[in-house]
């Protein structure tokens, strides 16, 4: 009988422990994972944003040079203070101009610096070479006299940044290095720009390697950066790793102390040691700096803020435990055959009793988990239910004026007609001028009407090609030029109306096996925008278009002119259906969202699109030569 009871007892203990672990697995999937995945995204996107605040920075210093490219030291230090980057956006170490230097002119250059007022002046380290990148101006100059008159051609991981910016005329930033003038030995790195003679073509590589005047830069300590980004209280729960994943579309190099840039680990300052990591809380994501990828890492710490809820487990193990215990006592206390025989029913049954409580248990959390997924299924497709009324009500709004239009100019073209049949009728002859009065107003009646509908047809074509199909058109082999110069060719009238220049420089040898009908649909698109809103208000402007070849099956086609460009909250909506800055204006609000689903979709590339107010609007399509056929089952 003891022994009955004990094996009782080890099912009550087992019974119970199955329920606890049924509780925390709930509450790891349903609240853990949740936070840990609102915390990551907040420190991707909060270092994200900082640094695209550093680099407008970096491209407000570019656009000095862009009025002025002799730019003296004294307008370099009152421009630095004017941006006051240190109070509104701390977190670097200096604003630098590096100029580029012949052999030929460096003693000139040394010797125009000192007479500056800085005498002591030198080029370190010294090396003899075709080319010098030479420090020539840093903000503030306390605290970084160790930079000034550094030459970056002499240090391999610097040049190697500069020449890819001076080539790209892009924002390029170099790996982790240790900054010349910061003594402690923390990670660093540098952002830097090319700066072009004002009035040099810069269409090609070489142009810009001929028009290069140096580069305006600006030295970040990382520590200090994510100091600024990432909220202290967070990273007692939160571990975050950055590494340099080297430069976009290169072999990244193997994870070690030279690739790693911040760890928050090295710098929490607590003396308490640290709360283990919370199995299966990790993840990673990749954030894009200045053409190098940088790979962030965060880990899961246990603690309150991912802990689990002690309360509901610790209650359904007191309750298991005293239920067990008690079934087990009540088996070993009964000392008669007959007692003992009542007493092993009586548990037997109650132990059956908490099996069909503890399984009743187990249906109602399995009932509750239902429920949460069934919620947030409903949630997702009222969102969706929300998305697509705006759609239906958008498409109403822009059918709503061209056929109003038309049945108002319909309705009044009938009581023209009747009131001319009853006036023949009544007088009995036709005067001249009454009959070139209704042939007038007929005129104007079918031509509106013709106008009206025809703007409907196109908002109804435009609105069945949001969602094209990726299995139509036709796919042949062609050449990129032969589509961009047809393309032109049919906007060759609105752009001698408008005043604009094309430049193109596309290779012949660019031969595509893809969908010339679906490229020459984007290539229209992007041309009737760039008329519609780039050059709005101005009598004339540049439209840039060239492709060059990336690899051995991608093509970068870029356009870019220098039109009226794009605020921030209008680039973030540029691809949304139905969003445009000209409604009732002939703007549909459609263009874009198409672009974006024939290039993801039937070309299989990618688009970005970058715009600075009152400088231009630039679309850059990475397409492949010979995108992947998908069958025709997936794609019905």
């Amino acid at each position: 009988m003891r022994g009955r009871g004990y094996l009782a007892f080890f099912v009550g203990i087992c019974l119970t422990a199955w329920t606890c672990y049924f509780v925390m697995e709930e509450q790891q999937k349903l609240q853990i994972r949740a936070g840990f995945q609102r915390d990551t995204e907040k420190v991707a996107r909060d270092t994200q944003t900082r640094l695209q605040i550093y680099a407008d920075s970096l491209h407000g210093m570019k656009g000095m040079y862009a009025i002025n490219d002799h730019i003296s030291r004294q307008q370099f230090h009152r421009f630095v203070n004017a941006l006051k980057i240190e109070k509104r956006y701390p977190g670097y170490q200096a604003l630098q101009f590096v100029r580029m230097v012949p052999e030929d002119g460096l003693p000139a250059f040394v010797e125009g610096v000192r007479r500056e007022g800085y005498p002591e002046f030198h080029v370190h380290p010294a090396s003899r070479r075709p080319l010098h990148y030479i420090i020539e101006y840093t903000e503030p100059m306390k605290g970084n006299e160790n930079a000034f008159g550094l030459n970056l051609a002499a240090l391999p991981p610097h040049l190697k940044a500069l020449e890819l910016g001076r080539d790209s005329g892009e924002i390029v930033a170099t790996e982790r290095i240790t900054l010349a003038q910061d003594a402690s030995g923390e990670p660093g790195f540098v952002a830097r720009a090319p700066v072009y003679r004002n009035g040099e073509p810069l269409e090609t590589t070489a142009q810009r390697r001929e028009a290069l005047v140096g580069f305006v830069a600006i030295v970040f300590r990382v520590n200090a950066l994510m100091r600024e980004v990432i909220d202290p209280a967070l990273l007692e729960h939160l571990h975050v790793r950055i590494e340099d994943g080297g430069f976009q579309g290169g072999k990244a190099p193997p994870p070690g102390t030279d690739t790693l840039l911040f760890d928050s680990d090295g710098k929490v300052e607590t003396h308490q040691q640290r709360a283990d990591a919370v199995p299966g809380l990790s993840g990673q994501t990749v954030l894009p700096v200045g053409q190098r990828n940088w790979i962030i890492k965060f880990e899961g710490r246990s603690g309150a803020r991912y802990g689990r809820s002690q309360l509901p487990v610790v209650l359904i193990g007191i309750a298991g435990v005293i239920i067990s215990a008690l079934i087990a006592a009540l088996l070993v206390t009964n000392r008669r055959e007959s007692d003992a025989r009542h007493g092993l029913e009586s548990s037997l049954k109650e132990l059956e009793r908490q099996k069909s409580q503890a399984e009743q248990a187990r249906n109602d959390l399995s009932r509750v988990v239902a429920t949460l997924k069934q919620a947030q299924t409903n949630l997702q497709t009222s969102e969706k239910m929300a998305s697509l009324g705006a759609l239906v009500a958008g498409v109403a709004h822009e059918l709503n004026t061209p056929i109003g239009n038309s049945l108002l100019t319909a309705t009044a073209l009938g009581d023209m007609v009747r009131d001319f049949e009853r006036r023949l009728k009544d007088d009995g002859g036709l005067k001249r001028s009454a009959l070139e009065a209704l042939l007038t107003d007929g005129r104007k009646a079918c031509d509106i009407m013709a106008s009206s509908l025809t703007r409907a047809a196109d908002l109804i074509t435009s609105f069945k090609q949001v969602a094209v199909d990726q299995a139509s058109g036709q796919r042949r082999r062609f050449r990129l030029d032969e589509v961009l110069h047809d393309t032109l060719a049919t906007y060759a009238a609105q752009l001698r109306r408008a005043s604009c220049t094309v430049t193109v420089d596309v290779p012949a040898d660019l031969v595509f096996d893809s969908y010339p009908g679906s490229l020459s649909q984007v290539l229209s698109n992007l041309i009737g925008n760039a008329l519609l809103h780039g050059f709005d208000g101005r009598e004339s402007g540049v439209l840039t278009i060239s492709a060059r070849r990336e690899g051995r099956d991608l093509v970068v086609l870029q356009m870019k002119d220098n039109g009226i460009g794009m605020t921030d909250v209008v680039l973030h909506k540029i691809f949304d259906p139905f969003f445009t800055t000209k409604m009732g204006q002939g703007g549909s609000g459609l263009g874009m969202n198409i672009v974006y689903n024939i290039v993801t979709g039937v070309l299989k590339g990618t688009i970005r699109v970058e715009s600075v107010p009152a400088t231009g609007t630039s679309v850059l399509l990475v397409l492949p030569l010979s995108p992947a056929q998908e069958e025709q089952t997936a794609q019905a």
